[in-house]
């Protein structure tokens, strides 16, 4: 239940930090954006590897369903742009998919 939290808050600070690039590339703000840019992208990464998985790719993996539902809800709440319905399909069958990867029987390998 752990790894939700981890997910949840790396994917903020994901967020965060690309949109800080996304101010002081796309939107002209100042370069000064970048600085909590870096500190919220270095704060995702440490925070990544807080989530209890046997493999980095496979929490990495399922970190992306939760990546796409957060970013929608910062689409909501900062940007102020309203998510379409096939928004919110679409990221509920990456949260199916992040649960089948996370949650999914192991098979052995030969």
């Amino acid at each position: 239940m752990l790894n939700y939290l981890w997910f949840f808050l790396a994917a903020l600070f994901e967020i965060a930090g690309c949109y800080a690039f996304w101010m002081w590339l796309r939107l002209g703000k100042s370069a000064w954006w970048v600085l909590p840019g870096l500190l919220s992208l270095s704060l995702f990464a440490l925070l990544l590897t807080r989530v209890e998985a046997a493999y980095a790719g496979r929490a990495y993996a399922a970190y992306g369903g939760v990546y796409i539902v957060a970013s929608l809800f910062w689409l909501a709440a900062v940007e102020r742009a309203r998510p379409l319905a096939t928004d919110w399909l679409g990221a509920a069958l990456c949260l199916l998919g992040a649960g089948i990867i996370l949650f999914g029987p192991r098979l052995a390998s030969h």
